[in-house]
């Protein structure tokens, strides 16, 4: 019963899968992707996230993907500092 009230309180768009579609890397990419992502794609990706978030004027015209791009920047950069510590 607690488990059916918590993904009642779940926003619908919360609920699905985070995707971020690239230009660098041509594809779309699942948030879940990244974790198996080879790390010259990583290191793409970060860039163009990085370039995204970086521009305030994204967030006024697109602030679902200005969010999605920070979603996909921090956990990018968590993974990339754990490759570079093993």
């Amino acid at each position: 019963m607690i488990r059916s009230n918590f993904q009642q309180d779940v926003p619908p768009q919360e609920s699905r899968e985070k995707w971020f579609k690239s230009h660098l890397l041509a594809r779309e990419v699942e948030l879940k992707e990244l974790y198996e992502m080879p790390q010259s794609e990583l290191d793409l990706l970060m860039a163009e996230t990085a370039e995204l978030r970086s521009d305030l004027g994204n967030r006024e015209r697109n602030i679902g993907k200005y969010c999605t791009a920070g979603y996909f920047l921090e956990l990018a950069r968590i993974i990339d500092k754990r490759r570079l510590e093993n």
